[in-house]
């Protein structure tokens, strides 16, 4: 007797989580109770789909006595984690209210559903994300609900500006000085007593860095608080960034500020209106004079790509005049330095004029070298196979270096960001990253400027 085979495609698994939900605890101690009833239709409806692969996972999913207006719900929340943890493909309802009454949670829950690739279905209405007409409804449902998010917004955003006009603290982190007592800033006195000596020094002084310096040796530190729920933030060494907030916060006076407005707020004031504007005329005189020192005298060549080692913070150029004289000293100054103060840092400053020099030395040394010039040219030939003999490339590098000095400032700075990717300066020494298609792409610049110049 012979026997027929029989081929058969394998369907994959599509593994069907029930959930099941009741607001009350009602009946819920009979032999068949209304989470009983849903998952009787969801399991028969999942069966109809057995052709499909569907298969109702054991697991119950069931949530009594709790409602849909939340999403704190211990079996829905054990649902998303199995959901997170790739055990389900599917999620089955009775209705879509079992598993939110809410249209934002719903939102939420289905973001949740598709960064996993979970479908969802509603048993007794139209709503089936496997289906055309399911994701047609899937997003009507999901605009609404944007739509809501919005509006909400805008109430809160005018709520928020009503309430700041009046002068009410609306949260966040409390500054210094301060205490939150009933969704109100109350003054901690050991805290203001600090607040009132930072202004003060900072009179004295004229110099955040140097404050921060001070507080930081005396031990003192930003503002130490404990959060609503209970987690203990603890203070943190100062920097210039800090100093520089506290002392344009306009709530030391007894303001409230919202969008460039300014209005009295409902706290005591710290810090008096005399000190606020001796203060901040010293702000003004130092940021003027910094201004003038900063003013387009040399550019910085390596802006933009030269980095403290030791901080891995980027360094900015900055200028010192000789005293009693018109002779100004450029340097690249640590970021990381400049706000914590220059102790934290062992690299802090290098003369620009002496590391640009080196970095100019290298490339014109780069570009003179048999080496380089023969890499340059077996890249190009990647690229263009009609490219010219190494000769000529060396030809054409070297009489691109003859030009450097002839240009501007601001082409060698775009010319060294184009051949160098990083240069760090360590407390040893310095580092210079050459970039790999630097040349390259150098030369198509410079041979494309020389052809148009001919034509």
């Amino acid at each position: 007797m012979s026997r027929r085979q029989i081929t058969t495609s394998q369907t994959p698994t599509i593994r069907c989580a029930i959930y099941t939900r009741k607001s009350t605890d009602e009946n819920l101690d009979t032999d068949f109770n209304s989470l009983d009833a849903q998952r009787e239709s969801a399991e028969a409806y999942i069966l109809s789909q057995r052709e499909q692969g569907w298969v109702a996972l054991p697991e119950r999913y069931d949530d009594a006595a709790f409602s849909g207006g939340t999403l704190e719900r211990p079996a829905l929340q054990r649902m998303l984690r199995d959901i997170e943890a790739g055990k389900i493909d599917c999620v089955v309802t009775y209705k879509v209210d079992r598993l939110s009454r809410a249209l934002l949670d719903f939102a939420k829950l289905v973001e949740v559903f598709d960064r996993q690739g979970v479908t969802f279905i509603s048993v007794t209405q139209a709503f089936n994300t496997t289906t055309s007409m399911g994701r047609l409804t899937l997003n009507m449902l999901l605009s609404f609900a944007q739509f809501e998010r919005e509006v909400i917004g805008e109430r809160i955003r005018d709520k928020v500006a009503a309430s700041k006009q009046r002068g009410m603290y609306m949260g966040g982190t409390p500054p210094l000085g301060y205490d939150v007592v009933n969704k109100k800033l109350v003054v901690n006195p050991p805290e203001a007593n600090l607040v009132r000596e930072i202004f003060d020094r900072f009179i004295r002084e004229g110099s955040t860095t140097r404050l921060a310096q001070l507080l930081n040796d005396e031990g003192k530190t930003t503002k130490a608080w404990t959060t609503r729920d209970g987690n203990f933030r603890p203070g943190s060494a100062w920097n210039k960034s800090h100093l520089y907030r506290m002392l344009h916060n306009h709530l030391y006076v007894g303001e409230i500020e919202h969008k460039g407005q300014y209005y009295p707020g409902e706290h005591e004031a710290i810090i008096p209106r005399t000190i606020w504007e001796r203060v901040h005329a010293l702000l003004d005189e130092n940021y003027r004079a910094r201004a003038c020192r900063t003013r387009a005298k040399v550019p910085g060549l390596l802006k933009g790509i030269i980095r403290c080692g030791h901080c891995d913070a980027a360094m900015g150029i900055t200028y010192t005049k000789k005293k009693g004289t018109d002779t100004h000293y450029r340097y690249y100054l640590c970021v990381h330095a400049a706000k914590a103060g220059y102790g934290t840092c062992p690299v802090k400053t290098v003369a620009a004029g002496e590391i640009e020099s080196s970095v100019v030395a290298l490339i014109q040394k780069s570009l003179t070298t048999p080496e380089v010039a023969a890499r340059t040219y077996r890249a190009a030939r990647g690229l263009a196979p009609d490219v010219a003999d190494e000769q000529d490339i060396m030809t054409q590098l070297q009489q691109f270096n003859d030009l450097w000095d002839e240009l501007f400032p601001a082409e060698q700075a775009r010319i060294v960001r184009l051949l160098i990717e990083r240069v760090t300066v360590h407390p040893d020494g310095v580092q210079i990253d050459l970039r790999a298609d630097g040349l390259h792409t150098l030369l198509d610049e410079w041979r494309g400027a020389k052809e148009e110049a001919e034509l």
